[in-house]
């Protein structure tokens, strides 16, 4: 009794097949829409999953804007997605369309960290009311606290001289810069978010650090796509646990730092930083429902701005350095550029940007050619709207391809290799193109991109103040193609710093 037979199963199977056939037509109705864009043929319930490498997306993407032109649709399992290419497609989406563009979809992985109606971060929150008031408050808070002010460039270049005596130690011996770099920019970020920096042997710092690197491998993996794209999957029991134990254990170790600084919260004085601005919200929100200022949202919220703001300027940094001892020429012409307008015994600041035309390029080209957020972060619009005349229906998801506008062969004289004069004019003067746009475009660019701007320029001109950095001798010249996960990083490598 209560068992299935051979005879029950053939129907019971047949009835599911149909259910999910039916469920799968469901989903890709919206191909079947006027002026919808073309696309590659997708299968059954799986889409077009089998033709995307969701580990290397970017590779995949190139032949198929070929074949289907800036504007083409992608299936994967029932998630209908619309990638836009090229300058005109993105600018046309994200700042001329703005409003209709700017929602995020639904990411079932990060539900097991909390996400929800209103604990949503700002990164990935739905656009309206909670995305409103997170990156008013983030934005403005940010600002009280010194971005774009004197006194956070002061901070930072005092970590650019911490950061140099760590090199300093390094006594001209091979090693890899990542490490220090992390340490560093996470700094930045400790300065703004818990008001005080670590040091770099600190115990709690280094495993913060640790999870953070490991909260990456599981965000790049191959598994957290496909639970994206089929999100049943998640509910298979100890699964989520299984597959993101860092991101479990990164979160765990940051509310233990938020816990610590509350304890030390004189709510008297004003606030110290922004988790204690974030705090004073918190009780004045208390019995507003609506409000998206809680504790969990504030956990969420140092948890976007720490991640965020650590990895993708720590990177780029590591790519700097890469370029520079990979094209020697230009760390000279940087050098020189330092030397003649601030010398050795002053600090850089970032009023020095004005007389420096080809390191402002360099750092610029860096950015472009590292290319470290390809595809940016997904949008969902929330209206049917029209992209290059191709109708996009609400609710769809669609994938912003910045390296093609990054590596555009149409604007860049030389889009696949480093050459600082794409941002030099005739007269060496530095321009800033349009094409530029590492930190995407329109109401969902990066919040932190004045911060980053300012840690880019100082960083790199401290360090290239102090030091000459070079390939170590016997050892080969290491590659400049980068290793596509969650961001593009440079492949590992070792360099010299010599002091200058």
């Amino acid at each position: 009794m209560g068992l299935l037979t051979g005879e029950t199963l053939g129907p019971l199977a047949v009835a599911v097949a149909i259910f999910l056939l039916l469920v799968d037509l469901m989903h890709r109705r919206q191909r079947w829409a006027p002026r919808y864009p073309p696309g590659p043929m997708p299968l059954p319930g799986l889409g077009n999953l089998l033709q995307v490498n969701l580990q290397d997306t970017l590779c995949c993407l190139t032949p198929l804007r070929r074949r289907f032109g800036d504007v083409f649709s992608l299936q994967l399992a029932w998630t209908p997605v619309v990638v836009l290419n090229g300058l005109a497609a993105i600018r046309e989406a994200l700042v001329h369309r703005g409003e209709d563009t700017s929602d995020r979809p639904r990411f079932p992985v990060m539900q097991h960290l909390g996400f929800g109606p209103h604990a949503e971060g700002v990164i990935f929150a739905r656009y309206g009311h909670t995305w409103r008031e997170q990156r008013r408050f983030s934005v403005s808070t940010l600002r009280n606290f010194g971005m774009g002010k004197k006194s956070l460039e002061q901070w930072v270049t005092q970590e650019a001289s911490c950061l140099c005596a760590a090199f300093a130690n390094q006594a001209g011996r091979p090693f890899n810069p990542d490490a220090l770099l992390n340490k560093a920019v996470s700094n930045v970020i400790a300065s703004l978010t818990f008001g005080r920096r670590f040091d770099y042997n600190d115990p709690r710092f280094l495993k913060l650090l640790d999870l953070t690197e490991d909260f990456l491998k599981e965000q790049s993996g191959f598994l957290p796509q496909v639970l994206n794209a089929i999100p049943m999957f998640l509910h298979i029991p100890g699964l989520v646990a299984k597959v993101f134990p860092g991101q479990r254990a990164f979160m765990a170790q940051l509310d233990e730092l938020v816990a610590e600084h509350r304890m030390t919260r004189d709510p008297a004085q004003p606030p110290r930083d922004l988790t204690d601005a974030f705090q004073d919200k918190v009780e004045k929100a208390k019995g507003n429902p609506e409000s998206s200022f809680n504790d969990d949202n504030l956990h969420l919220v140092v948890a976007d701005l720490f991640f965020a703001g650590m990895v993708t300027t720590s990177t780029t940094l590591a790519w700097a350095l890469l370029l520079m001892i990979l094209h020697p020429d230009v760390q000279r012409r940087v050098q020189q550029e330092i030397d003649e307008v601030i010398g050795q015994a002053r600090r850089p600041e970032m009023g020095n940007q004005a007389c420096m035309p080809f390191t402002m390029a360099v750092v610029h080209e860096v950015q472009r050619f590292a290319d470290i957020t390809p595809l940016g972060v997904p949008h969902m619009t929330s209206r049917d709207i029209e992209v290059q005349g191709f109708l996009i229906p609400k609710g769809t998801v669609f994938i912003t391809n910045l390296s093609s506008v990054l590596k555009d062969e149409t604007i860049w004289k030389k889009p696949f290799r480093f050459h600082p004069e794409h941002f030099l004019d005739a007269q060496g003067r530095f321009v800033k193109q349009e094409a530029f746009m590492p930190f995407s475009a329109g109401r969902r660019s990066c919040l932190g991109e004045p911060l980053a701007r300012m840690e880019l320029f100082l960083f790199f001109t401290c360090l290239l103040q102090r030091f000459s950095f070079s390939v170590p001798a016997g050892q080969p010249r290491p590659s400049d193609h980068g290793v596509f996960g969650s961001m593009v990083t440079p492949n590992p490598y070792q360099l010299c710093a010599e002091p200058r």
